[in-house]
């Protein structure tokens, strides 16, 4: 489904991500996992068409995503829930989640994408009328995760999708992330701890200093010690990631 080769990323004249390649199919739940600037949030962004690469590839469903604008990109199956979980505050939750139901042709009905990103997130039901500024971290989490959901992507992109939010909310996200890759989307996740990592992950990249330094099953990295210590320190030096 998606191919990411030998990708190589520039930002401001620094080399952010040096030779990258990775892959995720249908179905899977793929985790990038790397200290702060290591590269992570720049993958996802290069595959939105954020970031133009120097050099490499990336393909989705056999069709190359390079020089596409990042709204192509959605529309050929692409979610993307960033790290900010940027919600339209002055729109209730029930706005915000169906917003990109309405340009949307084809697929099935706007009312069933919808009632599917509720099915996601139960909890949203109890604030459907509650404007997205009065909305906790982790209900705006939930809500950029549904919304982007709501879009019926193929894959679906998360950007720290449990990074700075109360515990009693994560459990919650990783529900919500297990009941989409349940329903045969593909899921690609960053997260800077692989403490962080959901139990049923498929498959792990361990990335650092921009380039992938493990790639296998998550449990194969945690024997690893080089591996574990970088993959279990989130590094707080703020950078380009």
């Amino acid at each position: 489904m998606l191919s990411v080769r030998d990708l190589v990323v520039d930002i401001q004249g620094s080399r952010v991500l040096r030779g990258i390649s990775l892959e995720a199919h249908a179905g899977e739940l793929v985790c990038i996992v790397g200290r702060n600037g290591a590269g992570k949030t720049t993958i996802l962004r290069s595959i939105m068409g954020f970031r133009a690469p120097i050099s490499g590839t990336i393909d989705f469903e056999g069709k190359s995503l390079l020089g596409h604008k990042p709204f192509e990109i959605a529309r050929r199956g692409i979610g993307f829930s960033p790290e900010e979980s940027e919600v339209f505050g002055e729109l209730s939750v029930a706005e915000n989640i169906a917003l990109p139901t309405w340009p949307q042709a084809g697929g099935r009905n706007r009312v069933v994408r919808i009632a599917l990103a509720y099915k996601v997130f139960p909890a949203l039901e109890r604030c459907r009328t509650r404007g997205g500024q009065q909305l906790s971290g982790g209900e705006r989490k939930m809500v950029s995760i549904a919304r982007a959901f709501a879009a019926e992507p193929k894959l679906l992109l998360l950007d720290e999708p449990t990074e700075g939010i109360s515990p009693a909310i994560v459990p919650s996200i990783i529900d919500g992330i297990a009941s989409i890759r349940s329903v045969g989307r593909a899921v690609l996740i960053a997260e800077s701890n692989m403490h962080h990592v959901p139990d049923f992950a498929d498959r792990l990249y361990v990335i650092e200093r921009g380039e992938v330094i493990f790639s296998g099953a998550p449990q194969e990295a945690a024997k690893n010690p080089t591996v574990a210590r970088i993959a279990g320190a989130a590094d707080t030096v703020p950078t380009a990631d």
